[in-house]
């Protein structure tokens, strides 16, 4: 017998769109809470049109929406705004990643929506946060990364520095969002209340830049771009080989040093004292970073992978989404997931992350089309279905 989800008690009211809110709902979605997932009529998440399109919805949004309901509301209308507060009554959490104070201007703050659910747990995610001089700039993740310090070091020395190719910024104020989340649900179990989560998209990412302030703090150092290389970790950089490929190498182990010279027929580096610890390395990094790149110059990335799997030193190659889609190890952790689509084809996503051993999560449902759980989830908190299409004749849902 299958033990229930981790989460499968959990209702979630998700109001937020695009990526950071969202993203938070589909984690905790995946591990079995109801997520009602609010969205305007007609036109939805804007998600639903980024990047690539089949049949007219982005690919992502079977990501970013699997296992979620959709309640297609207006929330600019007072009937919806109505709607949304009798929802909150027997949920858990809410989370929303509107500028701050467009909640409270729908009558939907933590001041009203604690009122009617002292148990409720808010999500607030912002570019900025809920407070500060900076609280009513508009923020994407792409510039929480520039203000957290991130940018500043993503690029090759001299040059413009380079974006993450990814919306790092949004995911990681998402995991904060949800670490925040179980934070309080498990404090909700002694005190009964709930509370507000307040998550700003550069502190996320700037909680993420490991010893760049105390270096400042104590020595003034101003931590700069240093390409593919880890700055004061030696060695751990990309080294170009023989086929026109690179292998990343993270040799900055003591002994994972030595091994590697001597895989490398270096054992006069990997016996110098000098270096036998990483401050030694650290001051001769460049001559250490050479002798490397003369030996993989030689042999191909594969070569050189073998060679080192096989002296237990930490090295792989680059991969791109094709690499990911045929790799084994994808495949044999369940990373790989195919779904059916409507029209019968299928679509891989990528797995559920982490893995619990009882209570692992799951892709129960794909992403909903705009509304397609709205008379469902209005049935659920009592209304008729005369009720029902009296508010969709007026557009308040869809």
């Amino acid at each position: 017998m299958q033990s229930p989800s981790a989460l499968c008690n959990l209702r979630v009211i998700e109001l937020g769109q695009l990526i950071a809110g969202p993203f938070a709902a589909k984690t905790l979605a995946d591990f079995g809470a109801d997520v009602i997932k609010i969205e305007p009529p007609n036109t939805g998440d804007p998600l639903r049109k980024w990047r690539l399109l089949k049949d007219g919805t982005s690919v992502w949004w079977q990501i970013q929406s699997r296992n979620k309901r959709s309640l297609a509301l207006d929330l600019k209308q007072a009937e919806a705004q109505d709607i949304v507060r009798q929802l909150v009554k027997d949920a858990d959490v809410l989370i929303e990643n509107f500028r701050p104070g467009a909640m409270e201007g729908w009558g939907l703050g933590p001041d009203e929506l604690l009122a009617i659910n002292p148990k409720l747990i808010m999500l607030r995610i912002s570019g900025y946060g809920q407070t500060g001089p900076y609280r009513d700039k508009p923020g994407f993740g792409v510039v929480a990364e520039a203000m957290s310090g991130l940018r500043h070091l993503t690029a090759e020395p001299g040059r413009v520095p380079v974006r993450v190719g990814v919306s790092i910024g949004d995911t990681l104020a998402s995991l904060h969002g949800v670490m925040g989340i179980l934070l309080a649900l498990h404090e909700r179990h002694t005190s009964g209340k709930g509370q507000v989560i307040d998550v700003a998209l550069y502190e996320a990412v700037f909680n993420c830049m490991e010893s760049l302030l105390p270096e400042f703090s104590a020595f003034g150092a101003v931590r700069e771009a240093a390409g593919s290389a880890l700055p004061g970790i030696a060695p751990s950089n990309a080294y170009k080989c023989q086929d026109g490929g690179y292998v990343l190498i993270a040799g900055n182990g003591d002994s994972i040093f030595k091994r590697l010279m001597h895989t490398m027929g270096r054992d006069d580096l990997g016996q110098d004292t000098a270096l036998a610890d990483n401050a030694g390395r650290v001051t001769r990094v460049d001559a250490i970073d050479t002798a490397i790149g003369a030996w993989t110059a030689t042999r191909t990335v594969a070569q050189v992978l073998e060679l080192l799997d096989a002296a237990s030193v930490p090295a792989g190659r680059i991969y791109n989404v094709a690499d990911i889609a045929a790799d084994p190890h994808y495949q044999a952790r369940d990373m790989i997931l195919q779904t059916t689509m409507a029209d019968g084809s299928t679509l891989a996503l990528p797995g559920i992350v982490p893995k619990l051993s009882r209570t692992p999560g799951s892709h129960r449902r794909n992403a909903p089309e705009i509304g397609q759980d709205t008379d469902a989830v209005l049935q659920d908190i009592g209304l008729t279905a005369a009720q029902i299409q009296a508010l969709k004749d007026k557009g308040i849902v869809q």
